[in-house]
C-alpha cells in the first residue's frame, strides 16, 4: 500500500531603496561610456557601500569625459547622490545634465530621479506628468521602479484608487520582503479611502479583477464585508467522454502521482487535523485503485517556520501536489513563497493574500455561509432582516457578510444584536434586533404571542446549538413569527430529536454529507460506527478532508473553468480566477427535532 507517514518536522523607504539599489546594478552600464579603471573602481565604491566617494569618483569622470560620456557619469553620480539619501546634491548634478547627451534607457533614469526629486518637493503634479513614459521601452527593473514611483505620485495627488492599482501591478514583479511591504501599502492606501467609496469601487469592478482581493482585506480592517459574486454552476466535472485512444476518460480529470498531506499533528487544532485526515484517507481508500496517487503524510508542527521545513521535505522526497497547510498564518506564510510544487491550502490566509498561480485555497468560511444565507433569504421574498449571532469572531463574519449581501441586492437590515456565551436571557438581543420586524412592538413578558409579522420579514442567526436552542423560543415568545436562518454552526451534527425540538423551524446551511449520501463518497451513517472522527461537529471537518482528496485530479480543469464544480462531500465545489474553492451549500430545517433537507436546499448530486 503506498501509504507512508513521516515524522514531524519607514515601509515605503525601506522598499524603495531596495527597488533602487536592484534597478542600479542592472542598468550601470552606458553604450557610450567608455570603461577604465577609475570608471570601475566608482563602481566598486557603489557595491561596497561607500557612496560620497562613488559620487564624487563619478562627478570627476564626467568633468574630465567627452559629452555622451560626460551625461552618463554625471547621472550614474546622482543616482549614487540618491542612494544615498543625500537629494540636495541630486538636484544640483541633474542641473546640469544634458537629456540629448542620454542614450538607451538612460532619458528615463534621468526622468525618474526627477520625479522623485518633485515628490520630495511636493510637486505631485510634474511627478505624475515625468512618469508617463511607455512602460514597454523600460528595462525590468526600471519597470518596477517607475511602477513604485507612479503609485506614490497618485497617491500624492490624492488618486489612492490609482496608486493601489499600479501597486497590485506591481506585487506580481516583487519578491520577499519587497512585497509584503508593497501589499501592506495596498491595504493601507484602500483603506484610507471612505467606506462608500470602497464599495462604489468594487461594485464597478469585473469578478476577475485583480484590486478585488485587496479592496476585500482593506474592508475587513475597517470591520466591513463585500459583497461576494455567488458561483454559477453549470456543468458538471467527470463527464465521460472519449478520449485520444477511443477509450472513455473524465473531462477534467488528471491523475496525479504523489500527493503530500501537511497536517498539524500535535498542539491544539490536533484533533481538528485527526479529522480531516481520516477523511482524507477514507476518500482516498474509497477511489479507484488505480487512481489511487501515493500519500505521504508530514507533521506541520506548531510555527509557520516549522510548517515550511516540512513542505521542503515533502518536494525534496518527489510530492507533486501538496494539501495543506491548515493554519491561517501558516497558509499566509507558504502563500508568500515561490512554490516549486503547487498546493491546495486548507485554510485562507488572514493577511489575504491569493494563492500562487497553479495553487488554491479551500476553507469552511463562516463568511460564505452568510453570504448564501441572505441569497436564500432573498430568493424566498424576504427583504428585511434582523440579525442575532454570538459573541465570537466566525460569527461577527458570517454577520458581517450577511449585511454586505443583503444590502447589496435590494435587503435591509431592521436591527442587530450579539449575545454572549453566559447570557441565556436574550430578551434585549430580541427586542433590540427583531422588534422591528412585528407590526407591533412588543416584550417578551407581554403577552404578544401570535402577533401578527410582515411575510417579507426574517431573522438571521450565527452561533452555537447551546444558544440557538434558548433563542428560538425567545424569538416566539416575543411574538417575532418570522423565519429564522443560520449558519452551519447551529448544527451538532448528531441526531438529538429531545434536545432540538426547541429549534423547529429553523433552516440553515451546512454540509450534503450530513444528510445525503453523495457519490463518490463513504455512507456516513455506516463509517460513523467505526470511525469517531466520522460523528458530531468533527463530521464536517471529515467531510472537508473527503473533499481536498476528490479536488486534487480536477484542480487545473475547475481553476481554468469558473463554470464547473465537483459534487462534493461539504457543499459544490466551483473556483474562481484568483484560485479559491468556493462551496454551495445545502439547506436544511428542524422538524420534530430533526435537520432534513428542504425542497430547492439541494442541487442534485453527480457520479463522475
Amino acid at each position: 500500500m503506498p501509504l507512508s507517514v513521516r515524522a514531524p518536522v519607514a515601509h515605503v523607504v525601506v522598499l524603495f531603496f531596495v527597488l533602487l539599489i536592484a534597478g542600479c546594478a542592472t542598468v550601470a552600464v552606458s553604450p557610450v561610456a567608455v570603461r577604465n579603471v577609475d570608471a570601475d573602481r566608482a563602481e566598486q565604491l557603489a557595491r561596497d557601500g561607500d557612496l560620497d566617494a562613488a559620487a564624487a569618483e563619478f562627478l570627476s569622470l564626467a568633468a574630465r569625459s567627452g559629452e555622451s560620456s560626460s551625461a552618463y557619469y554625471a547621472l550614474r553620480a546622482a543616482e549614487v547622490q540618491r542612494d544615498a539619501g543625500d537629494f540636495e546634491a541630486v538636484v544640483r548634478t541633474i542641473r546640469d545634465i544634458r537629456r540629448r547627451r542620454l542614450q538607451g534607457a538612460e532619458p528615463f533614469r534621468l526622468d525618474l530621479l526627477d520625479a522623485e526629486v518633485s515628490l520630495r518637493n511636493g510637486d505631485a503634479a510634474r511627478a505624475v506628468a515625468l512618469l508617463a513614459m511607455p512602460e514597454r521601452d523600460l528595462p525590468d527593473a526600471l519597470r518596477v521602479r517607475a511602477l513604485e514611483l507612479r503609485a506614490r505620485a497618485e497617491e500624492a495627488s490624492g488618486n489612492r484608487f490609482a496608486s493601489a492599482r499600479i501597486r497590485a501591478v506591481l506585487d506580481e514583479r516583487l519578491q520577499g520582503t519587497d512585497r509584503d511591504i508593497n501589499r501592506g501599502e495596498i491595504v493601507d492606501t484602500l483603506a484610507a479611502l471612505d467606506d462608500g467609496q470602497l464599495r462604489t469601487r468594487a461594485g464597478e469592478l469585473q469578478r476577475d479583477d485583480p484590486l478585488l482581493p485587496w479592496i476585500e482585506q482593506a474592508m475587513r480592517r475597517k470591520g466591513l464585508a463585500m459583497p461576494r459574486d455567488l458561483p454559477t454552476l453549470q456543468r458538471p466535472v467527470g463527464t465521460l467522454m472519449q478520449g485520444a485512444d477511443r477509450g472513455l476518460t473524465r473531462e477534467g480529470f488528471s491523475a496525479i502521482r504523489q500527493v503530500a498531506l501537511i497536517l498539524p499533528l500535535s498542539g491544539q487544532v490536533a484533533s481538528v487535523s485527526q479529522s480531516i485526515r481520516d477523511g482524507f484517507l477514507a476518500a482516498y481508500f474509497n477511489d479507484d485503485a488505480g487512481d489511487r496517487p501515493e500519500v505521504r503524510i508530514y507533521d506541520a508542527g506548531r510555527t509557520p517556520a516549522d510548517m515550511l521545513v516540512a513542505y521542503a521535505k515533502a518536494v525534496d522526497e518527489g510530492a507533486g501536489f501538496v494539501v495543506g497547510p491548515l493554519q491561517r498564518d501558516a497558509v499566509g506564510e507558504l502563500f508568500r513563497q515561490q512554490l516549486p510544487v503547487r498546493v491546495l491550502a486548507l485554510n485562507h490566509p488572514d493577511t489575504g493574500e491569493v494563492p500562487p498561480a497553479g495553487s488554491a485555497e479551500f476553507g469552511l468560511l463562516p463568511d460564505a455561509e452568510g453570504a448564501q444565507a441572505a441569497a436564500r433569504m432573498l430568493s424566498l421574498g424576504i427583504t428585511r432582516a434582523a440579525v442575532i449571532a454570538a459573541e465570537s469572531d466566525w460569527a461577527e463574519r458570517a454577520a458581517l457578510a450577511f449585511r454586505a449581501q443583503f444590502e447589496a441586492n435590494g435587503g435591509s437590515i431592521t436591527g442587530e444584536a450579539r449575545i454572549r456565551e453566559a447570557d441565556f436571557n436574550y430578551k434585549t438581543a430580541v427586542l433590540l434586533a427583531a422588534g422591528k420586524l412585528t407590526d407591533t412592538q412588543t416584550g417578551i413578558d407581554d403577552g404578544a404571542i401570535g402577533a401578527q409579522t410582515p411575510s417579507d420579514g426574517g431573522v438571521f442567526i450565527s452561533m452555537r446549538p447551546q444558544q440557538a436552542r434558548l433563542l428560538m423560543p425567545q424569538l416566539k415568545l416575543a411574538g417575532v413569527n418570522v423565519r429564522v436562518f443560520g449558519t452551519s454552526h447551529v448544527n451538532s451534527g448528531e441526531v438529538s430529536p429531545g434536545l432540538d425540538r426547541d429549534l423547529d423551524g429553523l433552516e440553515f446551511c451546512d454540509a450534503s454529507w450530513l444528510f445525503v449520501p453523495v457519490a463518490g463518497r463513504p455512507d456516513r451513517n455506516e463509517i460513523g460506527h467505526y470511525l469517531s472522527s466520522a460523528s458530531g461537529l468533527g463530521a464536517r471537518l471529515f467531510a472537508f478532508g473527503m473533499d481536498a482528496y476528490a479536488l486534487l485530479p480536477y484542480m487545473d480543469w475547475l481553476l481554468a473553468n469558473p463554470d464547473t464544480y465537483l459534487d462534493g462531500a461539504t457543499g459544490q465545489l466551483a473556483a474562481d480566477s484568483f484560485g479559491r474553492i468556493h462551496r454551495v451549500l445545502t439547506w436544511a430545517r428542524y422538524s420534530d427535532g430533526v435537520a432534513r433537507t428542504v425542497q430547492g436546499g439541494l442541487m442534485p448530486t453527480y457520479s463522475p
